[in-house]
């Protein structure tokens, strides 16, 4: 009987609040609501205020030895007054999730820029994405951190090598296209035990852009959307 018993696993939400990150001045703010089912995620991502016409990483980010926190300002390790990506993994860890717009979601598609969001004014929803356990266990513990990318330093409209030179993920990149803009700990707001089971993969339709979702209430308009997208699902399976 035990044997055939069914593995227990999280379940509830988290909310992360998306702020600047230190020393790079991105002008932006914005909201990641993640509701998790055993290692199954429904996300909601929402920010304003980047560079318009251009796109923005974002990533659900996690490490053993992380700080599992936002960067400061001491995380600029070479004193250039602005962090890397790279300066910034001891805070937040490596890439889990890439909160992509369409297709994969593993750590792979970190750099595709052409399936994330674009824009100054953006926020999109997919639902059943699956994750390892350890990201599932990071989510439930308070100790993941999503991180949205992307930061035009000179102003110039547009991601440009300028003083900031390439990225230190990839040398073919303008860093300022790849180092993070808006930083947030995705805090529990309700974790528990419920009985694993399977939940039909599928992927949310893409919600039209609203500033609404990043301002006051967002919550519940996330929310909304997590169960309309999971209840859909459910009908498709």
């Amino acid at each position: 009987m035990l044997a055939g018993a069914p593995a227990l696993a999280a379940t509830g939400e988290s909310m992360a609040d998306l702020q600047p990150v230190p020393l790079n001045g991105a002008p932006g703010s914005g909201s990641a609501m993640i509701e998790m089912d055993g290692t199954t995620l429904h996300f909601t991502l929402a920010y304003q205020g980047l560079l318009a016409d251009a796109p923005h990483a974002a990533h659900i980010h996690d490490a053993e030895d992380a700080r599992n926190m936002c960067p400061t300002a001491e995380d600029d390790a070479d004193g250039s007054g602005f962090l890397t990506t790279t300066e910034g993994v001891p805070a937040y860890g490596g890439i889990k999730v890439s909160l992509t717009t369409e297709g994969d979601t593993s750590p792979d598609s970190g750099l595709a820029v052409d399936r994330f969001g674009v824009g100054d004014d953006v926020s999109y929803s997919r639902a059943d994405v699956e994750v390892d356990q350890e990201t599932a266990d990071a989510l439930a513990d308070g100790e993941a951190v999503v991180v949205v990318h992307g930061v035009d330093y000179d102003g110039s409209g547009a991601y440009d090598e300028g003083d900031r030179g390439a990225s230190d993920l990839d040398p073919s990149l303008p860093g300022e296209a790849t180092d993070p803009a808006l930083c947030g700990v995705a805090q529990v707001s309700q974790m528990g035990e419920t009985p694993g089971g399977g939940v039909g993969t599928g992927e949310a339709s893409l919600g039209g852009q609203n500033l609404a979702l990043a301002a006051t209430g967002g919550v519940v308009l996330v929310g909304g959307a997590l169960i309309l997208m999971r209840r859909r699902s459910a009908e498709q399976s």
